[in-house]
């Protein structure tokens, strides 16, 4: 078992930037704003804690990738930002989410409540739920685990022609495993940049 923890000077390189529009907007956050930005550097923080590696097959061990700082995400040109008209995060529930509607409604209140908390100053607003049916995916059944998965590329097809025109992104979520081509296994989620669409079961 590996574990990885980055030290400050590390946090402190990735995280900070001398680009004239994030340094405004950072001047722009209140006090508390402020404090909670600065903990990020502390080595004690939860933000930023270590990373447990339990296995050679953990993704970030078997699926290696160039680090991003927050400068380079900030100035990719292909990042989508809100604009006035489209600031609003679309969910949509796909089959059932547990095993009583009550279940199903904790499950999106408490997801709910994370966007408006991770998501800070865009809306989030809740479609209504569809059956799996609706979206007239492919399905399959997996031969290794004999699970019920849909086709991730058709649920995000189903996604874009459901997507309101004040919505920033729509994100699907559903509780059956998902499959994005014949010859995977499984994926845990899939999203499309371009169109603003993703899901995740």
């Amino acid at each position: 078992m590996q574990i990885i923890q980055h030290s400050e000077q590390t946090l402190k390189t990735a995280l900070i930037s001398k680009n004239p529009v994030l340094v405004s907007q950072y001047e722009k956050l209140d006090a508390g704003e402020q404090r909670l930005m600065n903990e990020a550097f502390q080595p004690a923080s939860d933000l930023f804690g270590p990373i447990t590696l339990h296995s050679p097959s953990d993704w970030i061990t078997s699926h290696p990738e160039a680090p991003q700082d927050f400068e380079q995400f900030f100035s990719d040109p292909y990042r989508k930002t809100p604009s006035p008209d489209k600031r609003s995060i679309y969910i949509q529930s796909i089959g059932s989410l547990g095993n009583t509607r009550l279940i199903s409604e904790e499950y999106i209140k408490w997801l709910t409540g994370y966007c408006k908390a991770y998501f800070y100053g865009l809306r989030v607003k809740l479609l209504e739920p569809v059956p799996v049916s609706a979206t007239r995916c492919s399905f399959r059944v997996n031969e290794n685990t004999q699970n019920l998965q849909i086709h991730a590329g058709d649920i995000l097809k189903f996604l874009k022609k459901k997507k309101p025109e004040d919505a920033f992104c729509i994100v699907g979520i559903t509780m059956i495993d998902l499959y994005p081509r014949d010859s995977w296994n499984f994926v845990f989620g899939q999203a499309s940049l371009t169109d603003g669409t993703g899901e995740v079961d």
